[in-house]
């Protein structure tokens, strides 16, 4: 598609006739123009205030956006499309929304054909570059970040979630002689993690270190199997751990062992990327994606939606993950917006690791919410 811009109308007549000769044969012309030019967006019923968060607001308890169930309905394409999305694992909860999306028909209903297809970070970054792949369910991880400042076009266009209240998924150490929970001495003690250093979780690790006087450059990391970082915490091969939903239940309230911190309430540290083929060569598609995306969390996934012990069921099924594995942590916050600086600091965090160098890719090659803006109908 051809991105076109326009001049700044100083009348109002001319401003009306510019907006006309600016908006995008793909779309309704009656809204306002979206951040790059060449798109319109409109009002969408069902999606009133409660569908857009300011991108600044980082505070905990921030309500997640929200429209009505079953919105913001769908708007078929005139022709099929196929996409390909690539995600790490097909078993795990916050890639709920996608699976479901794909097994309710709610991509179908948008005229996609979409292929979740599973591929690590690191293999699917050339492919989403290139267009062999249209859309990666990550996080915008220090590869990531490497791979824009190669000259990727690579953006993060929607967020996936952040911790529900009462969650501990994130560090927790063993404790010594004299430590409590509320102060640890963590220079020098070794972290085991199934990614090492360049994940997102260095940003949420960063803080919560800086609060029991260690650093990301005071902590030795071992890189270790999915299955294996419980049991080399719990039998002293390494003295702290990242543990994820549900494995921290395994220490949580036992002697010698203390929660540390976990990612920020209300701040997604993931979701989908795009590359050049939905961001430019097909933006229809790549909002169509997004709307389908968010109408199943409006629909299937809002509040505590492990409430309902027939959707539990189903989610189980769904991911191939006991029900009582599920019933065991709380449900996620879904949350298909990106908050305000976290690929900013999330690159402090990787430089402070080691991870990445030089300055900070700015957020305008990271990060575009026009995308899910023109799907809820939110006006920049």
């Amino acid at each position: 598609m051809t991105r076109r811009t326009c001049g700044v109308a100083v009348v109002a007549v001319a401003a009306l006739l510019a907006s006309a000769a600016c908006s995008s044969p793909y779309s309704d012309t009656s809204g306002a123009k979206a951040g790059t030019g060449t798109r319109t967006i409109g009002p969408v019923e069902g999606c009133g205030k409660s569908s857009w968060t300011d991108p600044a607001d980082l505070a905990p308890d921030r309500a997640p956006a929200r429209c009505e169930p079953l919105a913001p309905s769908a708007q078929p394409l005139a022709r099929k499309r196929k996409i390909t999305i690539a995600t790490g694992t097909l078993s795990a909860e916050y890639v709920a929304p996608l699976e479901a999306a794909v097994d309710k028909g709610e991509f179908k209903a948008e005229g996609l054909d979409v292929t979740l297809k599973v591929l690590p970070t690191p293999d699917a970054l050339p492919l989403l570059a290139k267009g062999d792949i249209d859309a990666l369910w990550a996080a915008p991880e220090a590869a990531v970040m490497n791979g824009i400042k190669g000259g990727f076009d690579i953006k993060w266009v929607a967020g996936n979630f952040s911790p529900g209240p009462g969650s501990k998924s994130g560090l927790w150490v063993r404790t010594k002689e004299g430590e409590t929970a509320a102060r640890v001495e963590m220079a020098g003690r070794t972290l085991g993690t199934m990614i090492g250093k360049g994940s997102v979780i260095a940003y949420p690790m960063q803080k919560a270190l800086a609060r029991h006087h260690g650093g990301l450059d005071e902590i030795q990391y071992r890189q270790l199997g999915s299955a294996d970082v419980l049991t080399a915490l719990q039998n002293g091969g390494v003295d702290s751990a990242w543990l994820l939903d549900p494995v921290w239940r395994k220490v949580d309230g036992k002697p010698g062992y203390a929660f540390l911190g976990g990612q920020p309430a209300g701040e997604p540290l993931g979701g989908l990327l795009y590359g050049p083929t939905l961001l430019h060569d097909d933006v229809d598609a790549g909002v169509a994606l997004l709307r389908a995306y968010i109408r199943t969390v409006n629909t299937f996934f809002v509040s505590d939606y492990k409430k309902d012990a027939a959707f539990v069921a189903y989610l189980s099924k769904l991911l191939k993950i006991d029900k009582a594995v599920l019933e065991a942590t709380p449900s996620l916050r879904m949350d298909w917006e990106i908050r305000k600086g976290t690929t900013t600091r999330l690159q402090a965090a990787y430089r402070a690791q080691g991870a990445t160098q030089g300055s900070a890719v700015p957020v305008s090659r990271t990060v575009d919410r026009t995308l899910y803006e023109e799907a809820v109908g939110h006006v920049p």
